[in-house]
């Protein structure tokens, strides 16, 4: 019975198979079944449509891109960039890329280059005397083309840096030179009148000293060498060499020579006069080294009457006021003209209000304290000497030095009277001594006018250049008229007279001048070379004599209370007599004669004086 059951279990049932065989028949059914067939043609194309859908938001998205692009560049066409653009750096990414033992891997360009400058640190110095200086890096540049042209190649390596000569090294080379020759070097100076004897009257010369330059061409070729060589923390030693100066002291007693002399008339006003040989002797006897600025301000002082200075006629603010100093303007005029034919650099000039009746209007120069001044600079290359002297109703200024203006050159001033102006209104005064509607002419009117200033350029006497050098506006004088508006006349005896003096024609104040305010000063010649030859003659292109005139001012009384007032002045203007000749100059003080001073003071010649 077990037999049979295991014979029967062995065949199993006749529909019992294996069950792989199940699923591939079933699969096989499936497959073919119209049921499957339709549910894998649903899946496809729920595939196929989110396949559309997937493919048409990628195109969408392009789209959008294209479109936000295409909007920025229109609205930002034409505009400009309001930042820099920041490339980044390139990275080294061999890893076997190296800079004279430097591995430069996943660096950048900066880091690389810190790197190297870390290891090949720049310390070149310059030493002269025991002191040094750091010499400009001369490296960095070429390094950083050097980094450029490694970061291009891709394929690693080992490099070796160093310094070529080439022209761009030596010129860092040459400006680091002349840095150091900036620092280290000293002009030698000229010989040249070094001080004024007021004792014997005489400038005094001195030698020259020399001065010290470095070897420029030297330095430049040994910090090359350093560089090319490797040695970027060399210390160089600058060579420094004397050099004598230009002019010995032999050489500047042949080349001295009066440059420039002018020579102004004036009035018989003594207290003007005192004014003028005051100011004249603080001038005389100044010395200006090359290059120095003088100030007549700076040199005179403050006009006080603690000096000495008088009391005398001037125009303040256009008005005729009696002040301490009044009168020094011509010797600031006079010596303008001398600084200008002497080549001299005018920094510092301001005309008058009113026409100057010394020199020829427009070659004036206003002074007052402190503001206007007059200055000029020493363009020659040794000091000039100052001489200024006032004697016999004559104010006479006189440059001595070494002349730069070329050989037969000289410069003058022509001025001419370009418009006539109208004077300014009248100025009434009641009078009534007058008959009752009588007008008397107290003091006549004066015209304005305007000038223009030309500078002349001569060789051999004969112009070359005739250049405007600047113009100016003269005010006139309002005339001044007494009159009786009333119908009564009072008696003379029944008035107080009050009597004062002024002057017709004074030096004064530039136009629009407050006091203590700074005045920006005309433009005049700004001169580069040097004055006339020796040899040359200087002659006055102005004489003018101007008739005195008389002023008579009477103020108003009444009965009851008023005063009258009469105001009589009679000024002699001053007669312009400005000519100099001179023959043959030799040095300062030799005015008159062409033969040469032997004079000594100890073992230093000197140049006679002017005298008074």
């Amino acid at each position: 019975m077990n037999r049979e059951r295991d014979q029967r279990g062995s065949r199993g049932p006749r529909d019992q198979r294996d069950p792989r065989t199940q699923r591939d028949q079933r699969d096989e059914y499936r497959q073919h079944s119209p049921a499957w067939i339709r549910a894998q043609r649903r899946k496809r194309k729920q595939i196929l449509r989110r396949r559309i859908m997937i493919g048409g938001a990628i195109i969408c998205l392009i789209l959008i891109i294209g479109v936000i692009r295409l909007i920025s560049g229109l609205f930002g066409h034409g505009k400009e960039k309001t930042t820099d653009t920041v490339a980044e750096e390139s990275t080294f990414q061999a890893s076997d890329i190296s800079v004279n033992g430097i591995s430069l891997k996943g660096m950048t360009k900066s880091e690389a280059k810190a790197a190297i400058e870390a290891k090949f640190p720049w310390n070149v110095k310059i030493s002269y005397n025991g002191e040094s200086v750091d010499a400009d890096n001369m490296i960095d540049t070429e390094l950083d083309a050097f980094l450029d042209g490694i970061s291009a190649d891709k394929n690693g390596g080992e490099y070796t840096f160093s310094v070529e000569d080439s022209e761009d090294l030596q010129s860092a080379a040459a400006k680091a030179a002349a840095d150091a020759a900036e620092k280290w070097d000293v002009k030698a100076k000229n010989s040249s009148i070094s001080e004024y004897d007021a004792a014997s009257d005489k400038f005094l010369f001195t030698d020259g000293t020399p001065g010290k330059a470095v070897d420029q061409k030297k330095l430049a070729s040994d910090l090359v060498a350093a560089v090319t060589s490797g040695n970027y923390d060399a210390v160089i030693q600058a060579e420094v060499n004397e050099t004598a100066p230009e002019l010995s002291e032999a050489d500047a007693r042949e080349q001295y020579q009066r440059l420039s002399t002018f020579t102004t008339e004036t009035t018989a006003n003594e207290k003007r006069n005192t004014n003028v040989k005051l100011a004249a002797q603080a001038i005389n006897g100044t010395i200006v080294q090359p290059g120095e600025e003088f100030s007549f301000n700076k040199v005179v002082g403050p006009r006080t009457a603690e000096k000495g200075y008088q009391e005398a006629a001037a125009y303040s603010g256009g008005e005729v006021v009696q002040e301490p100093g009044g009168g020094v303007c011509q010797v600031s005029s006079t010596m303008y003209r001398v600084a200008f034919q002497s080549g001299m650099q005018i920094t510092y000039r301001r005309s008058h209000t009113f026409e100057p009746n010394y020199v020829t209007p427009g070659q004036d120069a206003a002074i007052s304290w402190d503001i206007p001044d007059f200055r000029f600079i020493n363009t020659s290359k040794a000091a000039i000497g100052i001489r200024a002297n006032y004697s016999n109703r004559k104010m006479t200024v006189s440059f001595y030095g070494v002349p730069v203006l070329e050989d037969g050159i000289t410069w003058s001033l022509e001025s001419e009277k370009t418009d006539e102006l109208p004077p300014p209104e009248p100025t009434y005064v009641e009078d009534p001594t007058l008959d009752p509607g009588t007008e008397v002419t107290q003091k006549a009117a004066t015209n304005g006018s305007r000038w223009v200033t030309y500078k002349i350029v001569s060789k051999n006497g004969t112009v070359v250049e005739k250049t405007e050098d600047h113009a100016k506006t003269y005010k006139g004088h309002a005339a001044v008229i007494r009159r009786n508006t009333g119908t009564v006349k009072v008696s003379p005896d029944e008035t107080t007279a009050v009597v004062s003096t002024s002057a017709a024609a004074v030096d004064g104040m530039p136009d629009g001048y407050v006091p203590g305010e700074s005045v920006a000063p005309e433009s005049s010649a700004a001169a580069t070379t040097a004055a006339p030859t020796s040899g040359s003659e200087t002659k006055s292109t102005h004489s003018e004599t101007k008739s005195s005139q008389s002023e008579t001012t009477a103020a108003s009384t009444t009965a009851a209370a008023t005063t009258a007032a009469t105001e009589a002045a009679t000024t002699a203007a001053p007669t312009t007599a400005a000519s100099t000749t001179t023959a043959a100059p030799n040095g300062p003080g030799e005015e008159t004669t062409a033969t040469p001073s032997t004079e000594a003071i100890g073992n230093i010649a000197g140049f006679p004086g002017d005298g008074n």
